[in-house]
């Protein structure tokens, strides 16, 4: 079951009596893309990108150039403080070094529950509020190349390895109302494999002319929101976000009642973008 059917589209009026004769039913609304359908958007940019990226350049050089086990580049300090720590002292339980790599559990990266959000629906098998196990993260590869011609999958799923996946982690929040439901997926691997899928996803989205261009993420121009095409008078919406951070894809899917309210969505993806910023970068 989709997201979709838990959002509340109003109030429930009380039944009314059964006239003489029915009338004959009218037709469901048409909803939206289910989970399934809109997550192909993601699972294209990742295999375009882990085959540009991990095989048609050379993983090699990926891992010289972006090995994320490297010590950070030292952030200069104002006068009188000290430099950034190294990487065997964090100052925090989570965050960001200095080189795009963060650090700490992918649970504590995610936004917190903003004030009037609750914990929304589960990701499918992979939960409502979780940082995937290994079993759990070779289920989430197998999903990405579902699509790809069963010749060509292990191909394409050694590629999406080669690119250094380390985690990935999901959370679901749920308006008070029920009405919006937005959930937020963390992906961490290479950086530069990073960079690559977030614009692929961005160039599906924004250029392709099969959607409709989303809201700007303020002080994050490379962030990217969209929204498939809808029919007029459609009850609900959605819209897609997403962003690289480091060695962090950040990625946001929205499902509420129409019109969507975005600018409350893009605050969601804003308010986790700032949670993940790297020492001594700008957005």
């Amino acid at each position: 079951m989709s997201d979709l059917d838990n959002l509340q589209t109003g109030p429930v009026a009380p039944a009314a009596p059964a006239p003489d004769a029915p009338a004959p039913e009218a037709p469901a609304p048409a909803a939206p893309a289910a989970p399934r359908a809109r997550f192909a958007l993601r699972a294209t940019a990742a295999v375009a990108a882990a085959l540009l990226v991990g095989v048609g350049i050379g993983v090699a050089i990926i891992k010289v150039k972006y090995d994320d086990g490297s010590g950070p580049v030292a952030v200069s300090a104002p006068h009188g403080q000290s430099a950034a720590p190294s990487p065997s002292s964090p100052p925090n339980a989570y965050g960001a070094w200095s080189n795009g790599s963060h650090y700490g559990s992918l649970r504590d990266l995610l936004l917190p529950l903003p004030t009037g959000y609750q914990l929304g629906p589960d990701e499918g098998d992979y939960g409502n509020d979780s940082s995937l196990t290994p079993d759990q993260l070779n289920s989430y590869l197998d999903d990405r190349v579902k699509d790809v011609p069963k010749d060509q999958r292990d191909r394409v799923k050694a590629a999406l390895r080669a690119q250094g996946r380390k985690g990935a982690g999901v959370r679901s929040y749920q308006s008070a109302d029920g009405k919006l439901v937005a959930t937020l997926w963390l992906d961490q691997f290479n950086q530069r494999s990073v960079e690559a899928e977030n614009a692929f996803t961005g160039a599906l989205g924004s250029d392709s002319g099969l959607f409709r261009q989303g809201p700007a993420v303020p002080g994050y121009p490379d962030a990217r929101c969209f929204l498939p095409p809808q029919d007029p008078g459609a009850p609900l919406d959605e819209m897609e976000c997403t962003a690289a951070v480091g060695d962090l894809l950040v990625s946001m899917h929205v499902e509420g009642v129409a019109p969507l309210p975005k600018s409350e969505a893009v605050s969601i993806f804003r308010q986790q973008l700032e949670r993940l910023a790297i020492p001594g970068a700008s957005a």
